[in-house]
């Protein structure tokens, strides 16, 4: 484990012990939600964690120092979004040089989360190919946009339980570029991709598994052959709303982004907030709900990860 990287030791007990851990991400309570929200959201998701025997550990960079972990104060701190910035996985190094409070993407989380040996991350939706606003459409070249969680994705074997990629994002184009770089997708008892607000995309997906064992023997194969892609497990939020609805507030609010002039990492987070206001609210509990959920089964799938680690320690 490197060094560069502080593990609280609650953490770094369970580590130790082989029990199961889950990753959280800490830009969905930093920039994603609302106050108060984001702390009942975090609240729900560490539960959720713990109720399933695994241990929460959510990452950051605090006052320039990446931790594994973040609790107590730091994660007060973190929740009352004051001078916390936004942090990919690029922006690691820059963050701790300047003593900074970075909460971290999907992609920075990934990059801790595996220096620190940790298997699974919990999040609500990865970043993906952004859509082209309607209203250039039919305008001249413009260069999309795409998340950094991809190249992480494509480099880090970990396994990521979410519910798709962002609703705001050009769906079939996060699909194939996940496909070219060689990210397997997995439904968890779904076959299509959900929408991540929504149930489903029609789009199909190659495989489903019925349980948590399943997807640890798949991951422990995907090891076994030294693939070093992450795997993405998939499953519909627990109260999705209508694809209807959501497509029709996307429009909108990408027509508000492009007048507004709003680009690169204040995008998302921008975009999010102007849904919650769109779907009457309805967005942003749907996004708490499947916060926990996802957190359930990732500590659910932690837990099998575990098992067959242990066996093979016993073999050994």
């Amino acid at each position: 484990m490197t060094t560069a990287v502080r593990v609280s030791p609650v953490v770094a007990a369970a580590l130790r012990d082989g029990r199961p851990v889950v990753a959280l991400e800490s830009s969905v309570f930093a920039q994603g939600l609302p106050h108060p929200q984001n702390r009942d959201a975090a609240r729900r998701m560490l539960a959720a964690v713990r109720a399933r025997g695994a241990e929460p550990a959510i990452t950051a960079v605090t006052r320039g120092t990446p931790i594994v972990g973040l609790d107590g104060d730091d994660l007060d701190r973190f929740l009352a979004r004051n001078g916390v910035r936004k942090v990919s996985a690029r922006d690691i190094a820059p963050a701790a040089a300047v003593c900074a409070d970075g909460a971290t993407t999907v992609a920075g989380s990934l990059a801790l989360a595996h220096a620190a040996h940790i298997a699974v991350l919990a999040t609500g939706g990865i970043g993906g190919v952004h859509r082209l606003a309607p209203t250039l459409a039919h305008g001249g070249d413009v260069v999309r946009d795409e998340s950094a969680d991809l190249a992480e994705l494509a480099r880090t074997p970990m396994l990521v339980v979410c519910a798709g990629a962002k609703t705001i994002l050009d769906l079939p184009a996060t699909m194939e570029r996940l496909e070219s770089l060689g990210v397997a997708v997995v439904g968890y008892r779904v076959d299509e991709l959900p929408g991540f607000l929504t149930s489903g995309t029609g789009i199909s997906l190659s495989w489903r598994f019925e349980n948590a064992a399943e997807v640890a023997a798949a991951w422990r194969m995907q090891r076994d052959l030294g693939r070093m892609q992450a795997m993405v497990v998939v499953q519909p939020p627990p109260t999705p709303l209508s694809r209807e609805m959501v497509d029709g507030a996307v429009d909108r609010v990408l027509d508000a982004a492009v007048r507004a002039g709003i680009t690169g990492t204040a995008l998302t987070p921008w975009l999010l907030a102007r849904l919650e206001t769109e779907t009457g609210g309805a967005s942003l509990a749907t996004n708490v709900a499947l916060l926990e959920s996802n957190a359930t089964l990732a500590a659910e799938i932690a837990s099998e990860v575990a098992k067959d680690a242990e066996i093979g320690r016993a073999r050994a």
